[in-house]
């Protein structure tokens, strides 16, 4: 039997039909087309009215600040908290876009999140993403007392590049004997720099194309042959000793394979993981499709992994 989008999804993706996708290596025409999109999915659901935003600053290794918003729910009892990627390839996106999905995870769980303006390829390359990462990272535990954050209790999170951006800051944490992250949360994470030849089976549904991966990895990485782990999750060869994972990837995304791999990859290792495939369901199906009952409940794993933080 052939796969086919979960009928909820299909509906909410309908209006998206007949679109022109833009050609391969054109980073300006992503930018137009999906940063509508995403400001306009983050705001299609209320923002919630008990969480509160401040702006703060860290410095980078090369010296640039780098801006972050941090999120507080009212109320909510001191403790856990987390660094938070959003998602674009590495080449689009920013926090604003954001602050909808952000604020709700925090309402929602009562985990405060601290979401990071990391700088984005092509102008700005790997590392430079990842070393804005771990520059929050460090802000984050340095400023954990004044945040009542308990920094046992830290954990990063992010979706499609975001997601690839959190799992590489925890190998590049074990690497350096960093910060401690007790948790890693990838929702949908972009992995892997060598998945390139399309899945018959599911490039009819796709939503980031392999022709974005193209487009993206290549900014992100240049021209160099000798890509890390750090960059490229998915080429890790030991995982011991890194944080416990929470993954999740619908099978209609071009991200599934290697999601699936890097769960076993981890597990294999000693590393506890919670894996889940959404049968029907594309890349970023919970941002499009808000009112599935797929995305219902893959925000509801989320929120509850939040909260065991």
């Amino acid at each position: 039997m052939a796969l086919s989008l979960d009928p909820e999804i299909a509906e909410a993706l309908a209006p998206m039909a007949g679109a022109t996708p833009p050609r391969v290596g054109d980073i300006a025409a992503r930018r137009a087309l999906w940063e509508p999109i995403i400001g306009a999915a983050g705001t299609a659901q209320p923002i919630p009215a008990d969480v509160r935003t401040s702006e703060h600053h860290a410095t980078a290794g090369d010296g640039a600040r780098i801006k972050m918003r941090w999120y507080t729910k009212e109320g909510a009892t001191p403790g856990p908290a987390v660094l938070f990627f959003h998602g674009g390839g590495y080449i689009f996106g920013h926090i604003d876009l954001f602050d909808g999905p952000v604020s709700r995870y925090v309402s929602a769980s009562g985990v405060p999140m601290l979401s990071v303006e990391y700088r984005r390829a092509p102008e700005h390359p790997f590392p430079t993403p990842l070393e804005d990462g771990y520059a929050a990272l460090t802000w984050l535990h340095e400023h954990a007392a004044e945040l009542d954050v308990d920094p046992a209790r830290i954990g990063v999170m992010g979706d499609s590049a975001g997601g690839g951006l959190a799992a590489g800051l925890t190998i590049l944490t074990r690497e350096r004997g960093g910060p401690r992250i007790a948790r890693q949360i990838l929702i949908m994470p972009m992995l892997d720099d060598r998945t390139t030849t399309p899945d018959p089976h599911i490039a009819p549904y796709v939503l980031w194309s392999y022709d974005d991966s193209r487009t993206a990895w290549p900014a992100l990485l240049g021209d160099r042959t000798d890509v890390p782990a750090t960059a490229a999750p998915a080429r890790l060869e030991d995982a011991t000793g890194l944080p416990p994972a929470y993954i999740e990837v619908g099978q209609l995304d071009v991200f599934r394979d290697e999601d699936a791999a890097y769960a076993t990859k981890l597990g294999r290792a000693g590393v506890e993981v919670e894996f889940h495939l959404h049968p029907g369901a594309p890349h970023e199906f919970d941002s499009i499709a808000f009112g599935s009952d797929v995305a219902r409940r893959a925000i509801a794993d989320r929120v509850r992994v939040l909260k065991s933080l």
